[in-house]
């Protein structure tokens, strides 16, 4: 199945979803895992905006599945235990929007250029591998329900009052001119306390945040498109 055809199905699916919440529960914390990401985190916007009702702290785009691939593929690399190792991811959900911040990691790995390429080039096209290993009958269902557990776990400690919880999720951004961007977020009872953004870039990986704009640009667009045709 390809993105657009994905957006065919689940575009009037997330609609009707995000509007009855806002209907019946219009402070609920919303994440939306529902592909493509890109484009259903902007319509549910769209939709929130429209019952004026939208809250950027409140409205997350699922993004954990590539840090916890991106940890692995690292991990992998160098040898290290993955669990011990955090491997920052911004930009977006899907393809070469999806930006693995290898020289950010926690604690820092020694790779080639090349090495950093091939990690990359993995991890963008993880789901397409999957999908194609599965003769297009499934995609990574059981992962991505493992890393949106992760993130939901983290939200609900944080709205009972744990502090320090750091997840990333495709949310509201003014970090670029892409007015929707994954990131590193500090969570709250509220919801986003603070967006922690991209720090320290190296030249490798702003160019490939730059590269990740435009695609992010019309997948946002055709969120929008949807919500206001009717």
């Amino acid at each position: 199945m390809t993105e657009d055809e994905q957006f065919n199905t689940n575009a009037g699916i997330v609609k009707d979803l995000v509007s009855a919440c806002a209907d019946f529960c219009p402070k609920a914390m919303i994440c939306i895992i529902t592909n493509p990401v890109n484009s259903t985190l902007p319509l549910a916007a769209e939709v929130l905006k429209k019952k004026g009702v939208f809250d950027e702290k409140r409205l997350f785009g699922m993004t954990a599945l590539n840090l916890s691939r991106a940890k692995a593929f690292v991990a992998e690399a160098v040898g290290c235990n993955v669990t011990k190792l955090v491997v920052p991811v911004v930009g977006g959900n899907s393809g070469i929007t999806i930006v693995p911040l290898i020289s950010q990691s926690i604690p820092p790995v020694d790779l080639s250029l090349e090495e950093r390429k091939k990690i990359i080039q993995k991890l963008q096209n993880a789901d397409t591998e999957i999908i194609e290993t599965k003769a297009s009958t499934g995609s990574a269902t059981l992962s991505m329900a493992h890393a949106a557990s992760k993130f939901t776990l983290s939200l609900l400690a944080a709205i009972d009052g744990e502090e320090g919880q750091v997840e990333s999720a495709y949310v509201k951004s003014e970090e670029t001119t892409s007015p929707y961007l994954a990131t590193p977020l500090l969570l709250g009872g509220e919801g986003i306390v603070k967006n922690l953004g991209m720090s320290s870039l190296d030249e490798f990986e702003t160019e490939l945040v730059k590269a990740a704009l435009p695609e992010l640009a019309r997948n946002i667009q055709k969120g929008i498109d949807y919500a206001n045709k009717s």
